[in-house]
Formats: structure tokens, sequence, C-alpha cells
């Protein structure tokens, strides 16, 4: 078995970001600058092809910190530990008479005659709770702004002139494990990676599983799949998408996700292939009501058939699924009520 040295660690992830953020508190108390380049808002991958924002940014945006930031780090390392649904953002001006002088249009919603309120670039916290702890004196659509992170990053963030936004989850990305090589978990792959998404593809070819076709996933290769997938574990809250080649292990595949409790598992395939596939896991072991549990066909319907549209049918159905989990049913409802649907 053989996993490529592109790995997400999420658990390090988090304990890097939570180092930078209790750095960046202790610093700012003792009057000096923090040093932010580490936060993946302002990595080279996540500003490439921005005009306003570079890591240069986060050294400029530090330099203007004071102690009265502190507590919005410090907020943000308490979201953390308490599994909160929550944002650190930044709010990035790079021109200040612009940023204050524009305001709202006729299409917009009205949120007062004044834009951006002091004209300042700065660091703010939001949760899902829309609570927002930050030492900038925000605008009524400043804080629009800052609500807007918690539809992460931030929604509408070139929406106005003189000034930009970023933010980033404080919370760990779902994990989405690929079983099978084949094309639609090669484009699955580069679309659930964009949306946010830590991916794990898996499959016991090397001519299929390599850096080419997934060069964001972690990959790991096995001598043999069945046995080699008996020896791997997913979390309870990582979801699973059955795309092995040809179908040719899909019962395994489905088997080994209930066995792991998963949060979400959906197998491509007809209804006669799901039959087959039905029979030959339970045999393995499988019940009734795990076989159920399985979504089948994956995916949303709206008439996909190569394996780029079935990799969006997947993927919309995946962000589905970590939208329902994520957010509450009241927060839904206003969600939708919002949106008119």
């Amino acid at each position: 078995m053989f996993a490529s040295e592109n790995v997400f660690e999420r658990t390090e992830r988090i304990i890097m970001l939570k180092d930078i953020l209790t750095s960046a508190a202790e610093a700012l108390k003792a009057g000096e600058a923090p040093d932010l380049s580490g936060l993946d808002c302002f990595s080279p991958a996540a500003t490439e092809g921005n005009p306003h924002i570079s890591p240069e940014t986060a050294r400029r945006i530090a330099a203007t910190l004071t102690v009265a930031d502190a507590p919005t780090f410090e907020r943000a390392l308490r979201a953390i530990d308490e599994g909160d649904l929550a944002w650190l953002g930044f709010k990035v001006v790079y021109d200040a008479e612009a940023a204050q002088a524009n305001t709202d249009n006729e299409v917009t919603k009205k949120y007062g005659d004044v834009g951006s309120g002091d004209g300042k670039s700065g660091v703010f916290f939001c949760n899902d709770a829309k609570e927002i702890v930050t030492a900038l004196e925000p605008s009524p659509r400043d804080i629009f702004q800052m609500k807007d992170a918690t539809r992460g990053p931030s929604m509408h963030t070139e929406q106005f002139d003189g000034l930009t936004w970023c933010s980033m989850p404080l919370f760990e990305s779902v994990r989405v494990w690929l079983l099978g090589a084949s094309d639609a978990a090669a484009e699955t792959a580069a679309l659930a990676r964009h949306v946010g998404f830590d991916v794990t593809a898996v499959d016991y070819d090397a001519a299929y599983l390599n850096e080419e076709r997934f060069p964001d996933a972690e990959r790991i290769l096995l001598d043999d799949f069945e046995t080699g997938l008996g020896q791997l574990h997913a979390d309870s809250a990582d979801y699973v998408c059955v795309l092995t080649r040809g179908h040719m292990f899909d019962p395994q595949g489905c088997v080994w996700a209930t066995r792991n409790n998963v949060r979400y598992v959906g197998m491509m395939g007809c209804k006669g292939k799901n039959n087959a596939v039905h029979d030959l896991c339970r045999e393995r072991g499988m019940t009734e009501e795990q076989w159920d549990f399985v979504k089948r066909p994956i995916g949303l319907k709206f008439g996909a058939k190569t394996p780029a549209e079935l990799a969006i049918a997947i993927v919309a159905e995946l962000v589905d699924v970590r939208y329902r989990q994520r957010y509450s049913e009241e927060a839904r409802k206003s969600h939708d009520a919002a949106l008119g649907r």
C-alpha cells in the first residue's frame, strides 16, 4: 500500500492555525506586528490572479494591527476549541477614498449613505450566529460584508470599488473518499477540491491513480483493492463516493464505507447493476438498513452523462449534504427564504 506525499493532514493544519493565532495575539499584546504569512487566505495559491490580495498583503495588514485586535484572534482560537462554525476574515482596502465614497446602487440592498466605515484594512471574526469581533469601526455595509464571510470565502468580495475581503474557515474541511480512479472520479476530485473538500483517491493501478489525473488529492495506491481497503480507516464525518473502474469493486467499497459508519456514501450505477451489487454486499454481511443508506445512483439528477457532467452532479450532491450537515434547519429556512426558494 502506498500513500502519496500530497496528504492533507487536517489535524496538523488546525494545530498550525492555532499556533499562528496564538502568536498573533501574543505579539499584539507585546506591541509587535504579528506574522500572518502562514494563513491560507494569503497563500500564493489562494491569491493567484487576484490584483488586490497577495502574500505581501498579510505583512501590510499585520503592520496596521494593534493590541485592540488581540481579542479578535483570541475569539478565533476559542471558536476552534469549541468546534464553532466560524471564520477569520480580513478587510483589504487598496483605495481608501473610493472605499468610503462608493455607496449602494439601485440594485443592491441599501445600507445607508456611507461606504466603508473607516477606509482602513483590518481583521475580523464572524461565526454562523453572526457574532462579529473586530477592532474596526464598521459601517452597516461593512457589517454586511463581514457576515458574508459565513458563506465563505466572502461571497461579494469584489462588489464595491476600493476594497475587497478574504476569509478562511476555523474548522476542518470535510474529507471525501473516492474509491476507484475512474474518469468520473478524476473529474470529481478536481471539482470537489475546488469547492473546499479534502479528497482522498484510492485504487490499485498506478496507471490510473497518478499525479496527472489526481494532482490535488491524497492518493492511496493499494497492492490489492479488497485487502488493502480493509486496512484503511475513515472518520464518521467523512463522505464516500464509490466510483470503481468498471464497477469491479463496488460491493467492497459499499461494505467498507458502511462499516466505517461514514456520514454519506453514494454509488454510481444503473438499477440492474445495483441489484447485483446488493446481493454481493449482503453476502459480505451488509444489512438491508446499511444498503438503504447508500445513495444510488450517486449525484443529483439533471441528465448528466459524461464523466465531467457526472462529477458536477456528484459534487452538487456533496455540497448539499455538507450544507444540511453544517447548518440548522432554522438557518437553512432563513437562507432559502432570502433567495426566494
